[in-house]
């Protein structure tokens, strides 16, 4: 089957950007979509223009409605990199669409800045929460962030800030491939009143202030990260508890009774492209797990306030659960254990005595493992210091055939 659908990668320079096989498709189509900003500088004529109109899918059903004539829809640089080219290709068959790309924002940029791009961090914040850029801040990391407008630079300068990366060496490159190219570079501190073209990406050399702590992406965040009123899983039995439900690229967990939302939180902190759901009924602590999903860098967190089990149906089937409270209540781990889909990890950790004795009674009916973590801590013993253990908890793991 012959293409009908050509999406055409375009830069600012015009038609210079496109080749021969790019302009026979935009030739020969009997209708061109794309912004109208790309039209322009294609000087496509009017009887064949079609300003891509928003919501997204209102263009996509015209799309659909010329399948079978030849069609060419313009996009920035490369289509397929953040680009309409992979929402396209996600809603036709292989053989009916062909992608022409042209240079990205990304290679365009790396090329101005001397950079090498597999050892740079590229992310768009077009259409995205600004406070995802938080999760890949850290020292010495380069990083090309495609903005959504003008403004958006002084605004992702305004976080580095209030991230305590201040001192970031910040470039702002404009038009990029146009005949108005434009550069400015700038400490992040020092360009948060600035407006620049709308058509705009920057460069970031992250630098740590000096009185600023790192979180790292490896779970184990200081309990002082995170704002709660003491319903809080510590330090080191949440490292072994992300350890245990074993986190991985694309998959949802659902953590139950989430207190303040810490283990969703590092379940997402720690593995790309993940998702997680935060069941908490109480108003204030789902207050909590919000604000601290925004300042730890995870603002696509979903929290539901309601109670479980009943709020659990109808959710999406999770690949890992994580049951921090409310283990002896009636329903919680049978629903659980019915929706987690085959090969899911299942971990409940238990601090009282009721609860542990909930875990060791599934523990011998379902198999998996049961250990006890304990954690001691320093305290002074009159004129000297002694290791004072916390409270023993719990943890029941279990694999679903």
């Amino acid at each position: 089957m012959t293409p009908w659908l050509t999406i055409v990668g375009v830069n600012p320079n015009g038609a210079s950007s496109i080749g021969e096989q790019a302009n026979m498709a935009i030739q020969s189509a009997v209708a061109v979509a794309g912004s109208k900003r790309l039209l322009d500088i294609l000087d496509v004529d009017n009887e064949r223009r079609y300003i891509w109109p928003s919501p997204f899918s209102k263009g996509l059903a015209w799309l659909k409605s010329m399948s079978g004539q030849p069609i060419a829809v313009l996009a920035s640089g490369d289509p397929m990199h953040y680009g309409v080219g992979s929402s396209l290709a996600s809603k036709f068959s292989i053989d009916e669409y062909c992608v022409l790309p042209a240079p990205s924002s990304f290679s365009l940029a790396a090329a101005r800045l001397g950079w090498a791009l597999q050892d740079t961090i590229c992310l768009s914040l077009h259409g995205r929460p600004l406070q995802n850029l938080r999760t890949v801040l850290a020292p010495k990391t380069r990083l090309l962030i495609l903005t959504r407008d003008g403004s958006a630079p002084a605004e992702i300068m305004r976080l580095l800030c209030q991230a305590k990366y201040s001192n970031s060496l910040v470039s702002v490159l404009e038009n990029l491939g146009g005949n108005n190219e434009a550069y400015y570079e700038m400490r992040a501190k020092d360009g948060v009143d600035h407006n620049y073209s709308a058509l705009n990406i920057m460069a970031v050399q992250c630098l740590l202030d000096k009185d600023a702590f790192y979180f790292s992406p490896i779970p184990g965040l200081p309990d002082s990260a995170f704002k709660h009123d003491g319903q809080l899983t510590k330090r080191e039995v949440r490292a072994v508890t992300i350890s245990s439900l074993i986190p991985r690229p694309n998959e949802l967990l659902w953590d139950i009774g989430a207190g303040c939302g810490s283990i969703a939180i590092e379940w997402l902190r720690c593995a790309p492209h993940n998702m997680a759901i935060a069941f908490e009924h109480n108003q204030k602590r789902a207050c909590m797990i919000r604000q601290n999903a925004i300042q730890l860098g995870v603002p696509h967190l979903c929290v539901v306030q309601e109670s479980a089990p009943n709020c659990l149906l109808g959710q999406p089937q999770p690949d890992a659960i994580f049951l921090g409270g409310a283990c002896s209540e009636k329903g919680i781990f049978e629903t659980c254990w019915k929706m987690l889909r085959s090969g899911g990890r299942f971990v409940a950790n238990a601090i009282t005595l009721e609860g542990q004795a909930v875990l060791s009674d599934y523990h011998e009916n379902f198999g998996g493992e049961i250990v006890n973590i304990t954690i001691s801590y320093v305290k002074s013993v009159g004129r000297f210091r002694g290791l004072h253990p916390g409270m023993p908890v719990m943890q029941w793991r279990i694999l679903k055939p």
